[in-house]
């Protein structure tokens, strides 16, 4: 025999469904005020940003958004993509193809005819964003995507690079924009406050930099866990105590 439900369980089950269906609508109200709200003809910072675009060391103004006027948004954005690989790493250990499959004559073919040309767009987006659309993002992603082929068309084969080597590029590009947001402080200017003369090499460092760690980041993504690091290894291969 099954003991009968209490009904009090069910009148706080009902209750609690309530509580959240009353968050959920008053959520909803409030973004759909929010929206309605705006009005149609505003212009918004498109003329002030336009306006200062000669001093941000750029002529896209995307490009000028993102790593000059709100630099401290693509800084904590860095930070976030450092933190998501984090978390995986104290999740699992990478997948590190302890049986390889045959290697495929078509996946292989297919890679030396697309890398080249991969690396060549990846290098041209990163240029090209200072003054036209592309940036350390896109060509990140990009360069992630042949990183992936290559993992996928070698399967193991090829010893991973070493743990610190990856650490290193996936802390470069938060390392970098640091450096240089409290640089600039020195000579007394402000946080990500660039001079007008040095704006466009710094912001080509940073995103040189960033487009490391977000290819970087990708592809450890895809792996989907840390790689083991020396100390694992040099653990490993050492006599455990009273082994003999």
């Amino acid at each position: 025999m099954t003991p009968q439900q209490n009904p009090r369980d069910d009148t706080r089950f009902t209750a609690r469904r309530a509580l959240v269906l009353a968050f959920v609508l008053a959520g909803a109200s409030a973004l759909g005020w929010a929206v309605f709200s705006l009005p149609l003809d505003a212009s918004g910072l498109t003329g002030p940003a336009l306006e200062q675009l000669a001093k941000s060391g750029v002529t896209n103004p995307v490009t000028a958004a993102v790593l000059n006027y709100r630099g401290y948004d693509t800084l904590i954005e860095i930070g976030v993509l450092l933190l998501s690989v984090l978390g995986v790493w104290s999740v699992a250990k990478a997948d590190t193809f302890a049986n390889p499959p045959p290697a495929s004559p078509v996946l292989w073919s297919f890679l030396r005819l697309v890398l080249p040309v991969m690396l060549l767009i990846v290098g041209y987006l990163l240029w090209i964003g200072s003054f036209a659309p592309g940036g350390a993002f896109q060509a990140g992603a990009i360069l992630a995507g042949a990183i992936v082929l290559w993992l996928l068309a070698d399967a193991g084969r090829t010893p991973l690079p070493r743990a610190w080597m990856l650490r290193v590029a996936l802390a470069l590009g938060l390392v970098v924009f640091i450096a240089v947001a409290v640089g600039v402080m020195l000579p007394g200017g402000k946080l990500l406050e660039y001079p007008p003369a040095h704006a466009g090499s710094l912001i080509l460092l940073i995103e040189s930099a960033a487009l490391v760690s977000i290819a970087a980041t990708l592809a450890a993504l895809f792996l989907g866990g840390r790689l083991a690091n020396d100390s694992d290894a040099t653990n490993s291969a050492k006599p455990q105590k009273g082994a003999r």
